[in-house]
């Protein structure tokens, strides 16, 4: 996840186990199973694996922990197809791969296959090239890198702090560039129902859909550019 302006990633230790931003005071992860929380937002929200194949370009608000970049490997490596999956992620506060990797060993299944995540993060890279994905973690405040940022992307997912609490994130101007930077028949996916985010989003061209949420969480939302 990712805030406002660029800095080092401030965390506190929820049961020792969940970061949560100082900064912003929110968990990076849903307290009840992050990884099957992202399968149910990210990945089937923007109907994936099934649309996924060589190409394919995934961009995303929030990078935080690296979660989803590794349910994406893991759902890609799943379907056995050839080829080369594309991710772009915008983060404003990159997280230190000790932290990274702490976060992860929630995740037994990601912190499974997170090596050479972790390795290439701590490294410094910031493009990364791993098991059939290969990612690029753009570095600054997404009101000023995404409207330059040259990519147009098939899916997104939206994983920026809460918009109570991190409202720069969601903000129309920034709803806007997420639709000019989305291919025709794009998607995207948000583990939030925020009324506001969801009419920013409707008034950016894309059809607007309230789902089920994770959990205990009530609803989400998704959508398709038109």
């Amino acid at each position: 996840m990712t805030g406002g302006e660029q800095g080092s990633a401030g965390l506190d230790w929820r049961d020792g186990i969940v970061p949560v931003s100082q900064r912003f005071d929110d968990p990076y992860f849903s307290l009840a199973d992050g990884l099957a929380e992202t399968r149910h937002v990210f990945l089937r929200g923007n109907g994936l694996p099934e649309r996924l194949r060589d190409g394919f370009h995934v961009a995303e608000l929030g990078f935080g922990t690296g979660l989803n970049l590794l349910a994406l490997m893991m759902a890609w490596a799943g379907t056995g197809a050839p080829g080369v999956v594309r991710f772009t992620s915008f983060e404003a506060y990159p997280m230190a791969a000790g932290d990274m990797a702490r976060a992860l060993e929630a995740f037994p299944e990601a912190r499974a296959v997170a090596g050479p995540l972790l390795e290439q993060w701590g490294a410094g890279a910031r493009r990364l090239h791993l098991s059939g994905v290969e990612a690029d973690i753009i570095i600054g405040d997404a009101q000023e890198t995404l409207p330059v940022w040259g990519g147009v992307a098939d899916a997104w997912f939206l994983d920026g702090f809460s918009p109570a609490k991190n409202p720069e994130l969601w903000s129309d101007d920034l709803m806007r560039a997420v639709a000019a930077h989305t291919g025709p028949g794009g998607t995207f996916a948000t583990y939030t129902a925020a009324g506001h985010v969801r009419r920013a989003l409707a008034e950016a061209g894309f059809t607007v859909e309230r789902l089920p949420g994770h959990g205990r969480k009530r609803h989400m939302t998704v959508g398709v550019l038109v």
